[in-house]
């Protein structure tokens, strides 16, 4: 049986038969109980009738009008009607409620209870019956299967299994659709992940409802927003970086086979030109390598604490520039952080030249901005977003400039991860100014 909706029905309608089982059987048990209780009470009943009739009604010596007599006398008081038999059988007298309900008749004996007296003689007196008084102030206990206060006899044992059937009956059809509906959205849920896992990576499942089942649900989407997103992003930067082997590789074509038949000095330029293809692919590779590593990292380790002033002042110190500003430690990735302002310092040196200033300023809100400033042609308010966009270049300084394209990518997503983001701002007087701004506290282990 593989439906789960069967199984979870199967195990309630289960359970309630157990639960109706058990309720008959303690059910019947007190039925029971109830029963011999009653018919005790009754016993010590009549016994005390025939005590008292027994020393109250004439010997059976006496006439049999006198008899008579006592015999209403005392059918009255008790309010319950009465017929008095002699020894050999033969009836003395019988009241007029007796005679009247038809209990003088030999079929009607069983609904009749004999009182033998000492003297032979039987009194016959109606079963009880439920809540019909004896005596002013005085009602007999029910009888035996009657339910209290209702004036209607308990259900037999025939009776109470097709109550409890017609009970388990309810209950079964009230589960079917709960278990269903439960079940069908757990269905719904299954459908969506082999059709993700089958290559849909736009499908989504219903996050209706505040159970357990819409928990999962919202989680399985929030997991597929972000495979999906990766998935985009790692098919981008592929199609991305293999466009942009294909410059240098083609370069690297032509020049090798331009050495065989090239002058010395011919030699010398090609050999150049051949490490600045194969560094270009070096860096792309690289670039690409740790892209895909920060895509693909759940979290990094932000707890190192960073001098980014130190940093920014080494980095600088590459490219001939100079660092200034706050002495500040944050907690952070001191590898990716250098990686940053390196790429900064790189793209600030490969269009701006000389003059390139590192400033290292705290915020007001504890924060710090980390700008890398430069008196280049700047970037157009346009472009200030998209420049940090995988593989996006100004047009026409890939040509002039080089680059893959990848570095400012690379700054914003490690701003990112530290919780922070990347900008680009125009310089006063000229140039750009670009700026990482980081929290006071980067949070341990960043999620991406």
């Amino acid at each position: 049986m593989r439906s789960l909706y069967i199984r979870i029905w199967l195990t309630v309608v289960a359970a309630l038969a157990l639960f109706a089982l058990v309720s008959g059987w303690l059910v019947q048990r007190h039925l029971e109980d109830q029963r011999e209780r009653n018919e005790r009470v009754v016993q010590e009943r009549v016994a005390a009738w025939a005590d008292l009739l027994q020393a109250t009604l004439p010997p059976a010596t006496a006439p049999a009008a006198e008899q008579a007599q006592a015999l209403m006398e005392w059918s009255m008081r008790l309010r319950l009607p009465m017929a008095l038999d002699a020894a050999d059988g033969s009836r003395i007298a019988a009241t007029e409620p007796f005679i009247r309900r038809g209990l003088d008749t030999p079929e009607a004996r069983e609904r009749l209870r004999a009182i033998r007296l000492d003297d032979g003689r039987t009194l016959w007196v109606p079963r009880l019956a439920g809540g019909r008084a004896l005596t002013p102030g005085l009602r007999p206990p029910p009888p035996p299967g009657w339910m209290p206060g209702t004036g209607r006899p308990w259900p037999d044992g025939v009776g109470i299994a097709v109550l409890l059937a017609l009970l388990f009956a309810a209950v079964a059809a009230g589960a079917w659709p709960v278990v269903r509906r439960l079940t069908r959205r757990l269905e719904a849920l299954k459908a969506g992940v082999e059709a993700f896992g089958a290559g849909q990576l736009s499908r989504r499942v219903d996050e209706g409802g505040r159970d357990e089942v819409a928990a999962v649900a919202a989680s399985f989407n929030q997991a597929a927003g972000r495979i999906e997103a990766l998935l985009r992003s790692h098919q981008n930067l592929l199609a991305n970086a293999s466009h942009e082997l294909r410059s240098p590789l083609a370069r690297l074509k032509m020049a090798v086979a331009m050495m065989q038949d090239a002058s010395e000095a011919e030699r010398a330029r090609l050999r150049r030109e051949i490490d600045t293809n194969i560094g270009e692919l070096d860096a792309l590779v690289e670039e690409v390598l740790l892209a895909s590593r920060l895509d693909a990292s759940a979290q990094i380790d932000t707890s190192q604490p960073v001098a980014l002033l130190a940093l920014a002042a080494e980095e600088a110190a590459r490219v001939g520039g100079a660092a200034a500003g706050d002495d500040v430690t944050l907690p952070g990735d001191e590898r990716l952080l250098r990686r940053a302002v390196r790429n900064l310092l790189e793209n600030a040196r490969r269009y701006a030249g000389d003059g390139v200033e590192v400033q290292v300023a705290r915020r007001g809100d504890g924060g710090v901005d980390v700008a890398v400033l430069d008196r280049g042609p700047g970037v157009p308010e346009a472009w200030r977003e998209r420049i940090f966009e995988p593989f996006f270049r100004l047009p026409g300084h890939a040509e002039r400039e080089g680059g893959v394209g990848l570095g400012l990518s690379l700054v914003r997503q490690i701003a990112e991860r530290h919780g922070g983001r990347a900008r680009c701002e125009l310089r006063e007087g000229g140039g750009s100014r670009f700026v990482i701004s980081l929290p006071g506290r980067a949070p341990a282990g960043a999620a991406a």
